[in-house]
Order: structure tokens, then sequence, then C-alpha cells
């Protein structure tokens, strides 16, 4: 179970409640594709993803990085309980798409990047330091949940 601080959880709320989820979602997921390119092959249905300008331009690339950036509130709501929180989803990337879980790490990097060149993130002077313990903390649970899936 991963334990949160008080000051831990009032951050990432903060952080959350002040973003652009559409804007950081889509820079995030488009970043992850364009300089992991490996990670394009589980987008196959989403239309050319021939070089950087297609997939900045791909409006299903940025729904579903929308997509992606929503699911972290289901962490938000349920921060004692992530494990159990992401079992349904994690089976269904692991089990149906086959997704590695190292991806998981290569999106939750560029997600940092964005979210660090988001304007109202500068007004918090202690998140850069706090947010990828955290991100570590959800995703390696995440990823933990997609391992555990595999072997049963």
């Amino acid at each position: 179970m991963v334990e949160w601080t008080d000051s831990e959880r009032a951050i990432i709320n903060s952080i959350f409640s002040n973003l652009d989820y559409e804007e950081i979602g889509r820079k995030s997921l488009c970043r992850c594709l364009i300089v992991y390119p490996w990670t394009q092959r589980y987008f196959g249905g989403f239309g050319n993803l021939y070089n950087a300008e297609t997939i900045l331009c791909n409006p299903l690339i940025a729904a579903h990085g929308t997509k992606i950036l929503h699911g972290l509130d289901r962490a938000l709501k349920n921060m004692d309980d992530i494990k159990n929180t992401y079992a349904e989803l994690s089976l269904l990337h692991s089990d149906k798409l086959h997704v590695d879980p190292d991806n998981f790490r290569l999106l939750a990097h560029c997600m940092l990047v964005c979210m660090s060149m988001w304007p109202s993130t500068n007004s918090w002077p202690s998140w850069p330091w706090l947010l990828p313990r955290s991100t570590v903390k959800e995703l390696s649970v995440t990823r933990i949940n997609h391992e555990d899936s595999r072997h049963h």
C-alpha cells in the first residue's frame, strides 16, 4: 500500500486542480510517442503517426492523452487504495493490449516534463521534488498490478 503524508496529498491535489488536462494530456502523450517511437505500436488504430507533426496534429492522440490524464483523477480520489483502483485497467493493458509496463514509466516522465513547463506550477516551490517521488509511487503500484496480472 502506498502511504502519503498530508503534505504530499495537499501538494498533489493542488497541482492537479490547476492543470489544463487537455493541454498537458495531449503534450505528454505526443512527447512520449515522439521521443520513444517504439511506444507507437500500441496506437496503430489512431491513424498516421509517421512523424512528429502528424502526431502533434492527431485528434485521437490528443483525446487519448486527455483521457489518460483524467484517469489519474481516480488515483487522486482513492489515494489509499490505488492498486485496487487500477486493477481492472491494469488487466486491460496487460492481458488485452499487451502494453510493456516500462511504457508507463516513460509516459510518467513525459508528464513530468510537460507539467514542469506549465505556468501555474511555477508558484509551487516544493512540487518538482515531490512529484517524481509521488508519481513513481503511483506508477509502481500500477506496474505491480500490471506485472501481477501477467503471472495469473
